[in-house]
């Protein structure tokens, strides 16, 4: 399908649909064109129109088109109206509403064999789908939520099998489950809840290593001071269930956890010291908002609405997203120089493993 096809097909979808909402101003009636380009379309209104050319215009378009063009584009979900000024003098179409797109759907990576799958890695590259590699280099915090049942746990194991070649890891356990499991076979230690040890004494042991670990970053500022060039190994602190290791723990040593999680967030990133979280949800009981506004890798999993994103997306209307059916499905944001800033529909890896990690 040429561009100019392609235009007259996205015209023809918005005249049909639009027609009531724009009191009848269509492109058959001069009123609006659209323009295919690279990265996406532009809708260029021709003012003054009869219409209000405004935010929930955009999230129509944006409904319209995202169904209309998919499988071939998958359009962008923007949070607002978001405006292009076009190279003319011409008052009248001298701006456009621009729709960025990537070409095709997400699809799922299927790993026959995961050992050697992460052997052959290289560069500290994490494939996170067929069409989506995420670098480890420019990654602060990672954060993966989603509800009982929704693939978590087995999407976590798939992040440790990659990282334990490219980073040092310090894995904590509250539930003592698959975590644990995975690092008694990889031989890595685990922080995990022990018999006749309340939980604020675990949390304790917890804030022990975190200290340790913010010891660390501050040492390497000051290698980083002299040396801004210097490349330090990374180092990643995995916590599943954060939610069951801040929930009913005595106040003071909650607080400090929160302190050694906040700090470690903020100064991290240059001396390439990671946070790897998992929960059910990221609200403020949770983890503190400092926290997730560090994070830069976001994954939602499992049953996607307004309630559930809320806290990982809180500007995110997810309505018109196409989020395919199926376990260990959901939403993905990458906030780096290389991917585009928006969400996408994310399906995690199938892999195949060694029999009693899962």
């Amino acid at each position: 399908m040429t561009n100019r096809e392609l235009e007259q097909y996205l015209l023809q979808s918005l005249n049909m649909a639009l027609g009531s909402i724009m009191q009848g101003e269509t492109s058959y009636t001069n009123s609006f064109n659209c323009k295919v380009m690279e990265e996406g379309f532009l809708f260029i209104p021709r003012l003054p129109a009869g219409y209000i050319v405004d935010d929930d215009l955009y999230q129509k378009i944006f409904l319209i088109a995202n169904a209309s063009l998919y499988p071939r584009f998958t359009l962008l979900k923007q949070n607002s109206a978001y405006f292009m000024a076009l190279d003319t003098d011409d008052i009248h179409v001298e701006r456009a509403l621009f729709f960025p797109w990537k070409k095709g759907v997400s699809e799922r990576l299927v790993i026959p064999d995961l050992e050697e799958f992460c052997k052959n890695q290289k560069d500290c590259k994490i494939p996170l789908m067929k069409n989506l590699v995420i670098d480890y280099n420019k990654i602060t915090s990672m954060a993966i939520a989603g509800n009982s049942g929704s693939g978590k746990s087995y999407t976590l194991t798939y992040f440790l099998s990659l990282l334990k070649g490219i980073s040092d890891l310090i894995i904590v356990d509250p539930k003592f489950d698959t975590p644990s499991r995975w690092a008694r076979q990889n031989k890595i230690a685990v922080i995990h809840p022990e018999q006749n040890r309340s939980k604020s004494d675990f949390v304790s042991q917890v804030n022990e290593h975190l200290s340790t670990c913010l010891n660390l970053i501050q040492q390497r500022q000051s290698i980083l001071y002299d040396n801004p060039n210097h490349q330090f190994e990374h180092l990643t602190i995995v916590i599943d269930e954060v939610l069951a290791l801040s929930e009913g723990v005595n106040k003071a040593i909650k607080e400090s956890f929160f302190s050694l999680l906040s700090q470690i967030a903020l100064l991290g990133r240059a001396t390439r010291v990671h946070l790897l979280l998992v929960s059910q949800r990221f609200d403020h009981n949770t983890i503190p908002v400092s926290v997730r506004e560090q994070m830069n890798l976001l994954i939602q999993i499992g049953n996607i609405s307004s309630k559930t994103v809320q806290f990982l997306f809180p500007d995110l209307d997810p309505e018109g997203i196409v989020i395919p059916i199926g376990k260990g499905t959901g939403l993905v944001q990458i906030i780096d120089n290389e991917h585009p800033y928006q969400v996408l529909p994310l399906l995690c890896p199938t892999y195949f493993t060694k029999k009693g990690i899962l």
